[in-house]
């Protein structure tokens, strides 16, 4: 069974995936189906990953808007045909960075990444 701590790694590793191509900026995003699906696929993976993280290392880091994230995990796994990509776009741009930032913080205090 994985633990908290991977499930942290599983996050950290798919924001890194999400800049790989997030650097190309917005418009790159809005003409690649492709860079936009790899996007999507990698946020269902910070959904799933948060959704399966215990319940007390959510309630240690209340910043993090977990429900959000699993919220959004289940738009974007069950209603796939209404994906809005300026929310997609948003979450890339705005909450990525301090999800990252936070995820770190709590590899650290874990023991590392």
């Amino acid at each position: 069974m994985r633990d908290d701590r991977e499930r942290l790694l599983d996050i950290q590793q798919a924001i890194e995936r999400i800049e790989r191509y997030a650097v190309r900026g917005r418009t790159a995003f809005e003409r690649d189906e492709l860079i936009q699906n790899w996007m999507v696929s990698h946020l269902q993976v910070i959904g799933e990953a948060s959704r399966a993280i215990s319940a007390e290392l959510r309630a240690q880091s209340h910043q993090v808007p977990w429900r959000a994230i699993i919220g959004m995990r289940n738009i974007l796994v069950h209603h796939y045909f209404g994906i809005d990509l300026d929310i997609v776009w948003n979450a890339v741009e705005h909450n990525l960075p301090d999800l990252k930032r936070a995820v770190a913080v709590m590899l650290d205090e874990l023991g590392g990444a």
